[in-house]
């Protein structure tokens, strides 16, 4: 019985340190991305002196909330160029008057409502697409009606665009936090999706990585629709990284930067959104590979939850036993902890700009973010597994999730 505990605390030490070898991979990247990634503002100002039209696409459904707010800092742009389309995607609140009643006033401002979905559409793409129709500008500038800009937003990303012949830019934004689950979720899970697409990565052109966040990016008409428009990615629900993969894929210059300054954005408004925005992450990912969204589920389970999970069982071997494997478990099970704590709170304070004493509820967000990801698959095959925006999706094989 003691040689099995033996054997036991040893695996289970040995899992801890490859466990703790993966936080202090995240932690390093993560502080090198933050050091090194390039921001918004940087660029040579006087190589920018070209004004193209700018055609901002603001697809809205049911956000009566947030609307007014986003239309406000667009229209107090600097920028002298520019007319933003609002389509109204079959509201059902206050969202459509707000957008007649701001285009009666500014002349800026192009309303449109767009025609029931078509099957095979998500909402949101058909909205941008129908926009796209009516837009007249050299360049596209798509964002959520939940982000708010500063004044200096798009004069900032044209130049940068301009000024280094970009195909593409996008802006890492401020992510707000409106609730206490988004506060203790977000972090655990920007750290993941900061390491996958980092501007580091998305910026090299050797790898293959490709992102654009939805809430802001700019990119060239002739570009958007060599890759296909929106009609290309029609059917996904990671819409803004899939179209961000086939730019980067198109062998088109794409580049992203930190616009935390800037540009305001909102990724989830309550538990029960946050809690399909993790399903939205995964079930297409499902679909595409399955394999590979079972190992990324177990993945995230043991890196997020299980040095928590596995903690009461060291501290009483080690107490209770007394002998080297379970001390040995024990001191690796904190190493562990401590990383995860330290890493969260680092995201905490230079990446959503929340308190890192929301590091403390890691064990409970990576509960969530693990419990998430395996209900997701467990529903995956089910009709509206995937509840967004105020539509159930049924998604399907021919879905695929950003690469």
């Amino acid at each position: 019985m003691e040689l099995t505990l033996t054997v036991a605390n040893i695996v289970l030490a040995v899992v801890l340190a490859g466990i703790a070898g993966i936080w202090i991979y995240l932690l390093a990247y993560m502080g090198k991305s933050f050091r090194h990634a390039p921001k918004l503002e940087s660029f040579d100002r006087a190589s920018a002196s070209k004004f193209p039209k700018v055609s901002v696409i603001l697809p809205a459904r049911n956000e009566e909330r947030y609307i007014a707010r986003c239309l406000d800092s667009l229209l107090a742009q600097d920028y002298p160029n520019f007319e933003v389309i609002v389509i109204n995607d079959s509201s059902t609140d206050g969202t459509d008057e707000i957008m007649q009643q701001y285009a009666a006033r500014d002349s800026r401002i192009v309303y449109m409502s767009a025609p029931p979905k078509p099957e095979g559409w998500a909402g949101k793409n058909w909205a941008c697409y129908e926009g796209y129709l009516r837009a007249k500008g050299e360049l596209l500038m798509f964002t959520d009606a939940d982000t708010e800009h500063s004044s200096a937003a798009m004069s900032l990303a044209v130049g940068h665009l301009v000024s280094q012949n970009l195909d593409a830019l996008t802006a890492v934004p401020h992510l707000i936090c409106n609730d206490f689950w988004t506060k203790v979720t977000l972090p655990a899970l920007a750290t993941f999706l900061h390491t996958r697409f980092s501007p580091l990565r998305v910026n090299d052109p050797d790898n293959k990585t490709g992102y654009f966040f939805g809430s802001f990016f700019v990119i060239t008409t002739a570009a958007y629709e060599a890759v296909g428009t929106h009609k290309g990615v029609r059917q996904e629900l990671v819409e803004d990284g899939a179209l961000g993969g086939k730019v980067k894929e198109g062998g088109f210059l794409l580049k992203m930067v930190r616009g935390e300054h800037h540009i305001d954005a909102v990724w989830a408004r309550d538990l029960y959104t946050m809690w399909h925005g993790l399903r939205r992450l995964m079930i297409p990912l499902y679909y595409q590979n399955k394999s590979r969204a079972f190992l990324m589920m177990i993945a995230v389970f043991f890196i997020l939850f299980a040095p928590f999970a596995t903690l009461p069982y060291s501290i009483l071997a080690a107490g209770l036993a007394g002998n080297l494997s379970a001390e040995m478990l024990l001191a690796i099970q904190l190493a562990a902890v401590a990383l995860i704590f330290a890493t969260t709170a680092v995201q905490c304070s230079l990446g959503v700009f929340e308190s890192p004493a929301y590091a403390l509820a890691s064990p409970l967000s990576g509960a969530i973010v693990s419990f998430g990801f395996m209900s997701a698959i467990v529903d995956a095959g089910k009709k509206g597994a995937v509840n967004w925006h105020d539509r159930e999706y049924t998604v399907s094989e021919n879905q695929h999730p950003i690469r």
